[in-house]
């Protein structure tokens, strides 16, 4: 007999704010946290603009001697463990840790370290390298350091998914505690790659926008006008229990996850199928794991991203699924608000689908102000919305074509 499944805690860091109920409320209230980049000096490139976690001090998590033995994304994991847990009231005496696990996936890891040690071997040589910068750079050093924090000493692993990393990670996470392998995982993905290296390399790419006169309009999924996406950075954490666990320690329950999707497009290495079919199945596999059929859902966090292609065919696959009722369920790009963050995107969405269903209001997509005939849905334009709805669905797509969707249940107390 498989498990139930719930969430107990969200942590939530991004460029909306340091903490889960600072970002919610930002995000409810349809601000943007693009702005110009201050993480380096943008000057000479194409996209001067992104999501920065603006005011973060790792010190506030860390001791000062740790800080070098850590890239950007593993603090942002700390912090957002850290909101996640205290969320949760959960403390590691309450359970027996060999079965506490931790799953946090990244997209790209330290692009920082990578970045400051190659200056280092350019301009002093091999010696000048530091003992630290593998392990502060490779992207399972987030899981890791989170589980040396808590001494969760069950399963441990990250995924490297692109950005479908963290909702794979919690899928995958979501699949452990269900067949029995670990009573708790805190999952879920951070990634931190506003650097010369990541800017230029996506902008090369022509990937992202250049409406660097207007950054708070520069991410607008969906909107006729989008030009590319927002480079995010930040962290989304999740503490998935079973049922069981949760209710013995009196946890506080949030939502219930019930499914999980994985699909592969085979078709690019950086665009999607054109008909859409890789987010199609992807849904329709979350959705049969979950035993439910598409009209139960009520919201979509949808990938969402800002590019010409991407939202057009997230688009096309949504219709498909939902059919002749499509333009009656609500679907939202945050990413609007807190640009895309790569791998840790899906962890953030997850978090905010989540909030989303236990307040029962539904965040916006900012920035439509022009209908695109090729995205015609409810996008929950430029407003929150009040609504009653009991299953969230949401969407994470990824470079190499690799899909994830999660559904989440609105927790009854049953």
């Amino acid at each position: 007999m498989t498990r139930r499944v719930v969430v107990t805690g969200v942590g939530l860091v991004c460029a909306l704010g340091i903490g889960t109920e600072e970002t919610w409320k930002n995000l409810l209230a349809g601000q943007s946290g693009v702005a110009a980049i201050t993480l380096f000096d943008p000057t000479c490139f194409d996209c001067r603009i992104a999501g920065e976690v603006k005011g973060f001090d790792p010190l506030n998590w860390l001791e000062k001697k740790e800080l070098k033995k850590m890239g950007r994304f593993i603090q942002l994991a700390l912090a957002g463990a850290d909101f996640a847990v205290r969320m949760a009231n959960w403390k590691p005496e309450q359970s027996d840790l060999d079965e506490v696990g931790v799953y946090v996936s990244s997209g790209i890891g330290g692009f920082d370290i990578i970045e400051r040690e190659h200056g280092k071997l350019l301009s002093g040589g091999p010696n000048k390298i530091s003992p630290f910068f593998i392990p502060s750079a490779i992207i399972n050093l987030a899981s890791g350091q989170i589980s040396i924090r808590y001494g969760a000493r069950g399963p441990n692993s990250a995924t490297a998914t692109a950005c479908s990393a963290s909702a794979h990670a919690i899928g995958d996470s979501f699949k452990i505690v269900e067949r029995g392998a670990a009573e708790m995982m805190i999952c879920g993905g951070t990634e931190a790659t506003i650097t010369a290296m990541g800017i230029g390399g996506f902008a090369s790419m022509k990937a992202l926008s250049t409406r660097n006169d207007e950054p708070a309009r520069a991410s607008r999924p969906f909107d006729a006008q989008r030009d590319g996406f927002v480079v995010g950075e930040g962290a989304g954490i999740l503490i998935l229990e079973s049922l069981e666990h949760a209710q013995k320690r009196n946890a506080p329950i949030l939502a219930e996850i019930v499914g999980y999707g994985m699909s592969g497009d085979a078709y690019h290495m950086t665009q999607p199928a054109e008909n859409g079919d890789g987010a199609y199945r992807v849904m329709k596999a979350a959705l049969k794991d979950a035993k439910l059929a598409p009209e139960a859902v009520g919201y979509v966090n949808a990938h969402g991203t800002s590019t010409p292609i991407g939202d057009a065919i997230e688009t096309t696959a949504l219709k498909r699924l939902f059919g002749e009722s499509a333009k009656q369920v609500p679907v939202s790009s945050t990413k609007s608000m807190t640009g895309h963050l790569l791998g840790g995107a899906g962890g953030l969405e997850a978090g905010i689908s989540v909030l989303a269903l236990r307040d029962q209001v539904l965040p916006p997509t900012i920035n439509y102000e022009n209908p695109d005939p090729a995205c015609d849905l409810d996008y929950v334009p430029n407003q929150a919305r009040k609504a009653s709805f009991d299953y969230a669905l949401s969407n994470s797509f990824g470079f190499g074509g690799t899909n994830a969707a999660l559904v989440f249940k609105r927790w009854s107390g049953k």
